[in-house]
Parts: structure tokens; C-alpha cells; sequence
């Protein structure tokens, strides 16, 4: 479609940049996630629909805010103006969540697990090695630009054990089910006239993730003090 920039025809658009300060050096390899994402999937969309372009534009965005350490290197939000909240809590700037990772900017501290605690390349590792392949889709769009609200769904499967240090300081594990995490939310976005992001505001239960991983609460969960 004539016009619109790349990063909401090309899911992997922001991985074909040149130029760019990679955080582990090269650009990363989504391939494993974009099959999970393409035999899942929920929701089918017409392309170039808005749905679509939605998608594409978050799924570039989270490929920048988790691997492009220069934020003058992110294409996909409006710099001067871009802010990311959750559940209603105070706005955040691209510097925050450059610091601290994605994880740690949308999850809430809780018995399990606590953003505080955890550094960014920490809360990638409790993560990624628990659910290597990490889909996100689009499910309902209910207004177009410039504020855009949508429905999102985020699912894999939990292969390996989880390891990470809750709001009270003790270091968790929770053994591997093998099952499906499934978790649903809700965003308002509000993009400028190059459908760059610019208030982001994400709502959704940061607990359920938690509650799928140890669906009974007690067994296969594993918690030990290590603070002082």
C-alpha cells in the first residue's frame, strides 16, 4: 500500500535495518516464533487490514524495544512524544524501557516474580529459556488512528523450568509443564501521522502468566529466601 512505512506491511521489517547497535550484536532470528505464530494463531487477517498493520507495527516495535539498545535506532515510536503505561500506572519514557526490558516494564511485582529485583538481561533469561517461542497476535481492533484500541493475545509453551526472585526476596523455580500460557489484553495506543507510537497504555492481569505456569499454586513451585 502506497505510502505507509514498512513497519506495518513487514512483520520483520525492523530486522532488515542496517547500521543499528544490536544488543547481543546481530539482529535477532524470530523464525521459531513466526512459526508457532503462523500454526496457532487464533485471529486470520486481511492483509493490509487495519488488524493487520496493527500487529505488524506492535510485533516491529517489541523487535526494537528488546534488541536495539539506541533508542534514535527505533523507528516505530514517535521519540519526542512516546510513553508506555500499564494498567493505568504513571507513564514511562523509551530511556525506562531501555533500562529495564520489556518483562520488567509490563509485569506488576508479585509472588513470583518482582521487576525491581530483576535486571534486563535477567528477566530475558527467567523468560526466554522457560518459553523459547513467545507468539503474539492481534485479535479485535475497535478504533483506527489516531487512537487506536485493540484486543491482543500472547501464547507459547512453558519447555523449561522457571527460575526468578519474587517480591519478597526469595528466588522461585517452577518446574516445567510442557502446557500452553495463554494470556489476553487490552491496548490504547495513540500514533501520530506516520503510525509511529506515541501513548502507549496497556491493560491486562501480569499475574495470569504466573498462574497458568503454576496452575495449582503449590506443586512444582519452589521458593528460597536469599536476601539478608
Amino acid at each position: 500500500m502506497a505510502g505507509l512505512p514498512d513497519y506495518v506491511l513487514d512483520e520483520d521489517a525492523v530486522l532488515k535495518d542496517t547500521g543499528v547497535n544490536w544488543r547481543h550484536g546481530r539482529a535477532p532470528d524470530y523464525s521459531k516464533t513466526r512459526k508457532i505464530f503462523a500454526e496457532t494463531k487464533r485471529a486470520s487477517h486481511q492483509a493490509q487490514s487495519l488488524p493487520d498493520l496493527v500487529e505488524k507495527l506492535v510485533k516491529n516495535w517489541e523487535i526494537e524495544a528488546s534488541y536495539k539498545v539506541d533508542l534514535a535506532d527505533w523507528r516505530t515510536i514517535d521519540r519526542a512524544a512516546y510513553t508506555f503505561s500499564v494498567n493505568g500506572g504513571p507513564p514511562q519514557n523509551g530511556e525506562h524501557m531501555l533500562e529495564v526490558g520489556t518483562y520488567n516494564a509490563l509485569i506488576e511485582p508479585n509472588e513470583y516474580y518482582c521487576p525491581m529485583r530483576s535486571t534486563f538481561e535477567a528477566s530475558h533469561k527467567s523468560f526466554k529459556r522457560m518459553m523459547p517461542a513467545f507468539a503474539w497476535e492481534v485479535l479485535e481492533v475497535y478504533s483506527g488512528p489516531p487512537k487506536v484500541a485493540f484486543r491482543w493475545r500472547h501464547w507459547g509453551t512453558m519447555k523449561e523450568d522457571y527460575s526468578g526472585t519474587n517480591d519478597q526476596g526469595e528466588k522461585v523455580t517452577i518446574k516445567a509443564h510442557g502446557g500452553l500460557i495463554d494470556i489476553e489484553g487490552l491496548v490504547v495506543v495513540k500514533v501520530n501521522d506516520k503510525l509511529q507510537l506515541q501513548d502507549v497504555e496497556v491493560f491486562f492481569d501480569s499475574k495470569e502468566m504466573f498462574r497458568q505456569m503454576a496452575p495449582d499454586g503449590v506443586t512444582g513451585v519452589t521458593k528460597v529466601k536469599v536476601d539478608a
